[in-house]
């Protein structure tokens, strides 16, 4: 296999767009020692704020049209004081979403993925721990998404001409 005809599943294999660099499997923690990025329920002293749409209970629609599941969570950067992912329940698991491949619309309210397809949403991978994820896990899920732009349909890696 190779970036421009990949084996296996390419989103899950590391390679093209969807490569990731082996980080520590280890959380990044803030100054203070804190684990850096967690859920809501796990976070003190954050909320989403009365101007900007809530999008937990919202359904997650992929780029093939169907509903991927339902927002649970909302992953924030306790250093950074910024969303970084969306936490899905998709079937059987919940797994996670980096907000920079959302799209959070307040009217109709969904969430749109452009990146993958909503069957996708169960091959993404996981977190060891409900509430942290470490270097390599964020490496890791980035990586299928950012694969998913290339490989999660046919149509996406064939020449445009």
């Amino acid at each position: 296999g190779a970036p421009i005809e990949p084996t296996g599943n390419p989103m899950r294999d590391g390679v093209g767009p969807a490569s990731y660099a082996e980080r520590m499997d280890e959380p990044d923690m803030t100054h203070h020692g804190e684990v850096k990025i967690v859920p809501l329920r796990a976070a003190h002293g954050y909320s989403v704020c009365a101007e900007d749409p809530d999008p937990r209970g919202m359904p997650v629609v992929a780029c093939d049209g169907k509903e991927a599941g339902k927002i649970v969570d909302i992953w924030v950067d306790q250093s950074e004081h910024v969303v970084r992912y969306l936490e899905v329940a998709a079937g059987m698991r919940n797994v996670l979403l980096p907000i920079t491949f959302a799209i959070v619309k307040s009217e109709p309210r969904f969430v749109y993925v452009n990146a993958i397809t909503s069957e996708q949403f169960a091959d993404v991978p996981g977190t060891k721990s409900p509430n942290q994820i470490t270097f390599l896990e964020e490496d890791r899920i980035c990586g299928y998404f950012g694969g998913g732009t290339l490989y999660a349909t046919p149509g996406r890696s064939e020449p445009i001409l």
